[in-house]
Parts: C-alpha cells; structure tokens; sequence
C-alpha cells in the first residue's frame, strides 16, 4: 500500500497533480543531497591521495638526515644497508641536496636546488612533459638535468638546451671566506609537471655524480636518504624508531612534518566539506515531513474508511513509515546514480578543471569508495525513516467517524 501511494500520489479535488509534484520533490530532494555528498566525499578523498602521492613521490614517506643541518651522512653505504634493514621499509634511496645558480643567458639566471641521485622516483618520471628523465648520461663533460615546468617557463629552458650551474664553496672561514664556485655545464633531459609550484619552481634532478662533483662530497656520502614505507599508516613509529636505534647524529622528518602547512588545508576540506554538505541529505529527510502530512490531508477520508474496517494503530504507523522510507530509498537511488555517473566522468573526461597555483592540481580528483556509498545510503534512509515517524504518528491518531465526513 505504502507503494501504491508513492506511485499514485494525487490529491481528490482540483490541483490532483499538485501532490504528486510535491512527492517527486521531496525525491528530487534526497536524490540530489545524496549526489552532492557522494561527489563532495569522493572529490576529498581524491585531493587527499593526489597530494599525499604527489609529495611521496617527490620525497618519500621519510627523509634521513644529518642532525647537524647541511652536513652530509657520511659511511653511505653501511647506512642504506641499515635503513633497508628496518621492518616496514620498502625503499631506501641516496640523494646529494646541492643549492646552485642556473644560468641559461645574461637575463635567465635564477637559484634552484639540485637533487642528485641513481633514479628518479617512478612517480616524478611519468610526470615529464617533455623529454625523458635520464639522469645518466654517457657524456661526463654534459650530463643531462631535468627541470620543473614552472622554471621551465621563467628561464626559457627547453629540451636539449645547455645550462650553466654554479656552485658556492666555503672556505676555512665560512661565508665570509668563499672559494672559486665550482661551474658545469648540463644539458636539459626533461621538464616535468607535479602542479606543485614549490616543487616545479625550485628542484631541478642531475645524476649522483655530477651533484656530488658540484658539492664537493665525497663518493661515500649523502646528503640525505629518502625512505619509503610499505604501510602508510605506520610512518610516524617507523620514523622515530629508526632515530632511537641509529642515534645521534642520524635525524628523520616525516612528510606530515615537512609539509605540515599543505596536510593542514587536505585535513580541514576532509573535516568541513563534508559536513556542510551533509546538511543538504538533513534537510531533504526533513522535507518528507511536510510531504506526508500533505499526504495524509489529502488521504483524511481514506484513513477513516481504513480504521473503520478494523486497521490498527500501528498499521497505520507502519504504512506511512513504510512511504517515507521508500521516498528516502528511491532518492537516495537515484542520487547514488547521478554520483557514480558525475565521478564517473570527471575520472575520464576531467570536466571540472580548477587553477593549479590554488589546488595543486589542474582537474578535480576523483576517488571512489564503497565504504562512503554504503554509510551515506544507510544514513540517508535512517534519517528519512526518523523523518517520516512524525506524520506516521498523526495518521494513526485519526478518529474515524469524523474523518468520513471530512471535506
């Protein structure tokens, strides 16, 4: 029965469709606060994995370093061995960390850091744009560099261009007493693209040795060593642990803790977004309030006649419970639907672009999870059920002799 009225929804006299009208919108209603969610919760979750993997793949899930800031790691190779070692560490990498002076021309001259190591990071090459990211090369006196889109674009750099780099050597007496600066020539290899302006504009990746030649390090030495973890939700224990059992001057930062600022603004959208717009699902539950009670105006006479022949209270209860879960099911249906279909297409289409300089990203990620389809279905139908006990416990109040006379 609670069928029948959902599909025959009508009043008696003039405006029949009017009812009807109201009941397709109370469904229109949850569909698209259950759309919304959906969409809201799988965009979060997407700009949460893409940063968290564009900045992994930048630097890995732990960074180790020398506690004396700027001093390199020195026995490299005893201590990658070691590191590789610990439970839970998937990948241990070297890298020599060397700030130089690019110079293309007299005008495009600009500072950088250069990261050098034996490989790039899987994730940095299936970045590049143009060119490759081969780091060695079989010509010593030009190795090949690798350079953001950002710097790229200020300096005028393309592929197969030469660039200068400058390095600054102390002396003795530190700053104040500078050696001649070590100079190289590179050529460009490649221009990659993370969207991550600090990133673009700042790292350009040169091989182990001409980074090391350019620091003056030593071949058995590392500025630093990236790590990565098998199982994320295990860095931070796995961070300090490798600080306690190495010991001093061994020193570890987690991602979380080098891009504090940039998880901060990932943690609040996951915090704030979803719950404004969860208030949409909240009120389209609460507008079946105001549909049943239409509902049962218009049934009055109805509900007489049904009493009369000996329905019960909680029948009746049970009938108009029934049409407010229905009206929340069919909704939240087709809400699911319009979600899947939305998400769907901006995985493989990229329809909503958005300003790289402001999210990291030039389209709006998507990342599905089932775990959300089911909680937010389940939530929306319990609200709607709650929603529709207010004019279920008004119908089974109805007197029916003074309700078959009711006009």
């Amino acid at each position: 029965m609670s069928l029948r009225y959902l599909k025959g929804a009508e009043g008696q006299k003039e405006g029949q469709s009017f009812l009807r009208f109201i009941t397709y919108v109370a469904i229109g209603g949850v569909a698209l606060g259950v759309a919304a969610l959906l969409l809201a919760l799988a965009i979060v979750r997407g700009f949460s994995r893409e940063i968290e993997d564009k900045i992994v793949g930048f630097g890995a899930h732990i960074q180790v370093t020398n506690y004396v800031q700027g001093a390199p790691l020195e026995d490299a190779g005893a201590l990658q061995a070691q590191l590789a070692g610990f439970d839970g560490v998937s990948r241990v990498s070297g890298v020599v960390e060397q700030p130089v002076l690019l110079r293309q021309s007299e005008e495009a001259v600009d500072g950088v850091v250069l990261l050098g190591m034996n490989q790039a990071p899987s994730y940095l090459q299936e970045r590049v744009e143009y060119g490759d990211f081969k780091l060695r090369s079989s010509d010593d006196e030009h190795p090949g560099l690798v350079v953001g889109s950002e710097l790229a674009d200020r300096l005028g750099l393309d592929v197969g261009q030469m660039v200068t780099a400058f390095a600054l050597q102390e002396g003795g007496g530190g700053t104040a007493n500078l050696q001649r600066p070590r100079v190289k020539q590179f050529r460009i290899r490649g221009v990659y693209n993370t969207s991550l302006k600090d990133i673009d504009d700042v790292y350009v990746f040169g091989s182990l040795r001409a980074a090391r030649w350019l620091g003056g390090v030593s071949s058995g030495s590392m500025s630093r060593f990236n790590v990565t973890v098998a199982d994320p939700s295990r860095i931070d224990s796995l961070a300090a642990q490798i600080e306690t059992h190495m010991g001093f001057p061994i020193s570890t930062r987690t991602i979380y803790q080098q891009y504090a600022g940039l998880f901060a603004w990932v943690n609040l959208q996951q915090s704030i977004i979803p719950l404004v717009i969860g208030v949409i699902v909240l009120v389209a539950a609460f507008n079946i309030i105001g549909t049943l009670l239409m509902l049962i105006l218009e049934k009055t006479r109805e509900i007489g006649v049904l009493k009369s022949l000996g329905t019960t209270d909680g029948a009746l209860k049970r009938l108009f419970l029934g049409l407010g879960l229905l009206i929340g099911g069919v909704g939240t249906g087709i809400g699911t639907i319009l979600a899947l279909s939305a998400a769907l297409l901006q995985q493989h289409l990229g329809l909503i672009s958005l300003p790289a300089e402001a999210y990291y990203m030039t389209t709006a990620p998507i990342e599905l999870n089932l775990f959300d389809f089911l909680l937010v279905g389940a939530v929306t139908i319990v609200l709607c059920g709650l929603a529709a006990y207010v004019p279920a416990r008004v119908a089974a109040r109805v007197e029916p002799v003074r309700t078959i006379h009711f006009e």
